[in-house]
């Protein structure tokens, strides 16, 4: 087994990059929007520990381990807004939810 080049990761990264922030870009649901920057922390995650084993240092897993818990805590605050914005207007459409009034 040979061992599997930084490039790949690295491209991986940016392919899953490129594709949140079209997520992120182009939906017009709040939920498609929540994930696609998701995938781009996770993206991100993975060029961390890419670097950090390429280099053969721990702090590319370290700051990989404090995006999981920010983004963690993103996830439990912004479902809890998601929640809130269906309830208060029955739908999650960025169109329909564009102004901060009831």
């Amino acid at each position: 087994m040979g061992h599997v080049p930084l490039s790949w990761y690295l491209v991986l990264s940016a392919i899953l990059f490129a594709l949140g922030v079209a997520g992120f870009v182009y939906r017009k649901s709040i939920i498609t929007v929540f994930m696609s920057i998701e995938l781009m922390l996770n993206a991100v995650n993975l060029s961390f520990v890419a670097f950090s084993y390429e280099l053969r240092r721990i702090d590319g897993q370290i700051f990989s381990f404090f995006v999981m818990v920010v983004a963690a805590a993103e996830a439990a605050v912004g479902l809890a807004i998601i929640l809130t914005i269906f309830k208060n207007r029955g739908t999650l459409q960025i169109d329909e939810v564009d102004s901060m009034k009831l």
